[in-house]
């Protein structure tokens, strides 16, 4: 069978397998949509945790981000690892033995405010809406190429997908689907990974492969001459950096402790019984999250090769540009997406590649969100290999989209509407008003897919510095500090968000020919600027407090009550 066959395969047993697996755990109850009854198993919980924070940014564009970025894409890895062992150790543990359904309840309490609860709300959908939006094109881009359809339609088909799972099945529908999406996303990425690390250096290991020698018989090591192909097309050393220190820090902090406030994440862990069971299930989750996340530089390593390759080829000892008319068929497919684009500027006909430092014009334009949906066609590897991949990627995308959406109508209906305006709404109105809710959230999380305002992973690390810089403070003074009061914890959040959403917004859409590190804030670009609207968030908040009365003395009890073990 060719790939679109493959592809319908692999894709069309996916989903029948998310579809039934959303029937059979159908939410009956509040209880079931929102923490799936707190009756989920620690290592089923770490599994669909895993496949939760596993998103299209950690399967479909992370690797791509790598492999054009270099040294300098290791901050995804290091924020998005190191975010989830602060989570597991820092606050999912207290966050469950207070007890509530989401984290706008814990502010609301614990700040014994409704204004507090409000805030929280908005802050909860802002960040939401932005992550979804990663999501959804990461959809969109797996159906363009391999279901032949446009964008557009790919992101219609993936609203369609979600709405039905995440609106039938609540959390609890979602848990077991995730939990069936990370078997897919995992494989899918594996599979191909060993396969070409074989290819490239004989290792079964791909994490051996990305340190070994070339299986060529020269003796050279992978990253030389990954170095090598990269200097002669007048781009960086890829183990070279660009980045200056100051911007890896802050984008690395952003994303470790955006991680610590996503509410999609931290309502994972009220599923399971007890404040123990979440520790344990933060433990699987992260291993299961590892077994991703060690792969992803080997598959960077191993796409960019293979592309540098296909677009140069070495004659009599010297490398020379691959006429267009012998491209690869994988090259015309995608090009056909719109996702790589060639213009042959001086009319030679042959594809020039080529980066900043070359003295030759660039005729090449890659999308990095395809690599590693392109790189099994790239490794000329089997064709249900493809269309493994490409349920893989969809596996991750809608596996986090339907957590985002949960987070979202959770906020409307329960937080909102039930919490602040309507408190003695029944559950069952509750209930239905959270599935509208949920409805309304996929129309316009697919408007962002459509629309999105960049790549996914920089979409996605943008969600993450506005959750560090809203709720991290918010939930780590409410767990840590008895002083912290509603005045305080409200105007810390609004400040935070505001400071940084209006910096992203600036430089993203306002004045995006601006969008250079002269003319950042100290050298601080948009994905990393949620570290210093986080640090704004703090000293506002402790200020505020300071000059303002204490909580009331029932609420200093809890927060002693949440530390004790």
């Amino acid at each position: 069978m060719n790939v679109q066959a493959w592809t319908f395969v692999m894709v069309a047993l996916s989903f029948a397998l998310y579809i039934g697996v959303a029937l059979w755990s159908k939410a009956r109850s509040t209880g079931d949509f929102y923490v799936a009854g707190s009756n989920v198993h620690p290592i089923v919980n770490g599994m669909a945790t895993a496949a939760d924070w596993m998103s299209a940014a950690s399967f479909i564009a992370m690797a791509g981000m790598i492999s054009f970025m270099g040294r300098d894409g290791s901050v995804y890895l290091l924020g998005w690892t190191g975010g989830y062992v602060l989570l597991a150790l820092l606050l999912a543990p207290y966050l469950r033995k207070f007890g509530k359904y989401t984290v706008p309840d814990f502010v609301g309490d614990r700040y014994y405010s409704q204004l507090a609860r409000i805030v929280a709300v908005v802050c909860a959908v802002f960040v939401s809406f932005t992550y979804v939006a990663g999501q959804m094109r990461g959809v969109g881009i797996v159906f363009s190429r391999f279901l032949s359809v446009s964008v557009e339609t790919g992101v219609l088909i993936g609203m369609g997908i979600v709405f039905f799972y995440a609106v039938l099945g609540g959390m609890k529908g979602i848990t077991y689907t995730q939990v069936a999406q990370y078997c897919v996303l995992i494989f899918a990425y594996l599979v191909p990974a060993i396969f070409i690390s074989i290819l490239i250096t004989g290792h079964a290991i791909p994490q051996l492969g990305l340190g070994a020698k070339i299986a060529d018989g020269s003796g050279m090591y992978l990253l030389d001459r990954l170095n090598g192909l990269n200097e002669a097309l007048g781009f960086n050393r890829y183990t070279d950096g660009s980045k200056t220190t100051i911007d890896v820090f802050f984008i690395t902090a952003a994303l470790m402790l955006g991680t610590a406030g996503l509410p999609h994440v931290i309502i994972r862990f009220y599923t399971v019984r007890k404040a123990s069971e979440a520790r344990i299930s933060a433990g699987w989750a992260l291993l299961f999250i590892a077994i991703l996340y060690t792969t992803a530089p080997a598959v960077a390593v191993f796409a960019r090769t293979n592309l540098l390759k296909t677009v140069r080829y070495e004659q009599n000892g010297e490398l020379t540009d691959v006429k267009y008319e012998d491209v690869p068929t994988w090259f015309r497919n995608w090009e056909a997406t719109g996702l790589i684009t060639f213009n042959d500027v001086n009319g030679d006909g042959k594809i020039q590649y080529r980066g900043p430092k070359s003295d030759v014009q660039n005729e090449l334009e890659i999308d990095r969100d395809i690599m590693v949906l392109a790189n099994p066609e790239i490794a000329k590897l089997p064709n249900w290999v493809v269309g493994l991949v490409a349920a893989g990627g969809l596996a991750a995308a809608l596996s986090t989209a339907a957590g985002l959406l949960l987070v979202i109508s959770t906020a409307v209906a329960h937080d909102l509407l039930k919490g602040a305006i309507v408190p003695t709404l029944s559950e069952k109105r509750e209930l239905i008003a959270a599935r509208i809710a949920a409805g309304v959230a996929v129309c316009i999380a697919g408007y962002f897919g459509i629309n999105p305002p960049d790549f996914v992973a920089p979409v996605v690390a943008f969600a993450f510095g506005l959750a560090a810089s809203s709720f991290f403070p918010a939930i780590v003074m409410g767990i840590f500090s008895k002083r912290m009061n509603k005045a305080g914890a409200v105007s810390g959040m609004i400040v935070g968000i505001t400071f940084t959403a209006a910096y992203i917004i600036y430089f993203k859409f306002i004045n995006p020919a601006l969008n250079t590190p002269e003319n950042w804030w100290w050298g601080i670009s948009p994905e990393g600027i949620g570290t210093l609207g986080m640090a704004l968030n703090f000293i506002v908040a402790i200020g505020v407090a300071a000059v303002t009365p204490p909580p009331p003395a029932e609420v200093q009890a809890l927060v002693d009550d949440i530390r004790v073990p």
